[in-house]
């Protein structure tokens, strides 16, 4: 079982890396101290632990990745995290990214499609201490049972936006969610004004592991 050990060494290199976010321009002190203060290293397999600080993404098994930082970084800086926000997360992952929005204030409802990695996330989450609201499923039509939320955010490239997730917005909500090719998709920022007023601006150059489901990848 890996040990759970933040050494000195561990936090100057997420100062270090804190420091290369902030340069390659995210804003948001409160993410950047979140990032500073979690330690990405123990969501890492031992034998990668050495390249948890860097700027880029890592395989987790079952064909995922624990996304790059600045990805992280720019996704949750996007969302406009208040604390309180219901948020749903698809795509748990490793649970580095919900883990984020959990120190940000967020009450986190995320729902993984990989069953393997669900249950290694659930179990490592609660030796972390970490609290959130953990499902196993096909994330491309949300959550209906606790929308609405506040804000959304999908962690894996789309082929479009699964209008299940628009509706279960609040008025005023935000959903970021990248949306492409297999191979690059752009981030959407999608600000619901009323039912029927959607703003929508995209952000170029993303590379995700595909969204599978029903609205997702086949």
């Amino acid at each position: 079982m890996l040990k759970l050990e933040d050494t000195y060494l561990h936090k100057g290199k997420r100062r270090a890396l804190v420091a290369e976010l902030r340069a390659k321009g995210i804003k948001s002190e409160r993410v950047l101290e979140a990032i500073n203060t979690l330690p990405r290293h123990f969501f890492f397999d031992t034998a990668l632990i050495s390249h948890a600080y860097e700027d880029k993404a890592f395989p987790i098994g079952e064909g995922q990745t624990i996304s790059q930082p600045y990805t992280v970084a720019f996704q949750t800086e996007l969302l406009d995290v208040k604390p309180g926000d219901k948020i749903l997360e698809i795509g748990t992952g490793s649970g580095y990214q919900g883990s984020i929005l959990h120190l940000l204030g967020a009450e986190v409802y995320t729902i993984e499609y990989q069953k393997k990695l669900f249950e290694g996330t659930q179990r490592f989450l609660k030796r972390l201490g970490i609290e959130m609201h953990l499902f196993y499923g096909d994330g491309t039509g949300g959550l209906p049972q606790f929308a609405p939320y506040d804000k959304i955010i999908v962690t894996a490239g789309a082929p479009v936006v699964p209008e299940a997730l628009i509706q279960q917005l609040k008025i005023g909500g935000i959903l970021v969610i990248p949306v492409g090719d297999r191979k690059r998709q752009a981030m959407v920022k999608i600000t619901k004004k009323s039912s029927k007023d959607i703003i929508r601006e995209e952000f170029d150059g993303f590379a995700f592991v595909p969204l599978l489901g029903k609205e997702g990848w086949k």
